[in-house]
């Protein structure tokens, strides 16, 4: 398989990620602007060899040997395992709640919660997905990936007020942007939750890719008394798991 081949899988796998439901070699081809030929090729051989499964309705779908490959990786390199007992330190060290969350789509993920006793009243939940443009960790993707994948991803939002201090402008949040990449960290000033104010971090990767977010929250007034401690506790603990994942310096 040639460099190109091997381009259009990847991208292809890209794609189907966003159909749940699936998508025919021909709508694959118009996505993707790739001969039909070619694209009926890619796809046969991926779905013979297990990469991606057909349906009855000639819909292709990411298949099982992804799952497969996904777990091996996984076992090499569990973020989650890495990140659990410094994420608890960082809770019992400010006694605010810790979060952490990845990219997925057009929004992020959480994959980790650590509540203390007293907790915020807050509706982020494990596996809940929240947009990026209004939140301490998606701020933090957008102000550290790539400047190409940042600008796409901002093109896409639909922004919407969530709260009085939403910003719904991207010129606004450029300048947010600019601000955070030079300070190291994205804020959440009560743009999502009234009363929550949130710092959050980049965790990045061997390849100087950001991997993970991690945030600390908490009520407005408490953090903001407390904000010198907590961003550089979040700093510490994200150069740590950065550490963790292979991550050298930046490129």
């Amino acid at each position: 398989m040639g460099v190109k081949s091997a381009e259009r899988v990847l991208e292809i796998f890209e794609l189907l990620k966003d159909y749940p439901d699936g998508l025919t070699s021909k709508e694959i081809s118009t996505e993707l602007g790739y001969a039909g030929s070619s694209t009926f090729g890619l796809v046969k051989t991926l779905r013979d060899q297990g990469y991606l499964w057909e349906d009855e309705n000639k819909r292709y779908m990411l298949g099982a040997r992804l799952i497969q490959l996904g777990a091996y990786a996984s076992s090499y390199l569990d973020l989650n395992k890495i990140a659990g007992q410094p994420l608890k330190k960082m809770m019992e060290k400010l006694q605010e709640t810790v979060f952490m969350a990845v990219l997925s789509g057009e929004e992020i993920v959480y994959v980790a919660k650590v509540d203390n006793y007293r907790s915020i009243s807050t509706n982020a939940r494990l596996g809940g997905k929240k947009p990026l443009y209004c939140t301490g960790l998606g701020k933090a993707f957008l102000t550290f990936l790539p400047d190409k994948e940042r600008d796409d991803l901002i093109q896409r939002i639909q922004f919407a007020p969530v709260t009085p201090n939403t910003i719904t402008s991207k010129e606004k949040l450029y300048q947010q942007l600019e601000i955070f990449r030079n300070q190291g960290y994205a804020i959440d000033d009560e743009e999502i939750e009234v009363g929550l104010w949130c710092a959050a971090a980049p965790v990045f990767g061997s390849s100087g890719r950001i991997e993970a977010a991690v945030s600390v929250a908490g009520p407005t007034a408490r953090m903001l008394s407390n904000k010198e401690e907590i961003v550089q506790t979040l700093l510490n603990v994200t150069r740590e798991l950065s550490e963790k994942m292979g991550y050298t310096g930046r490129p």
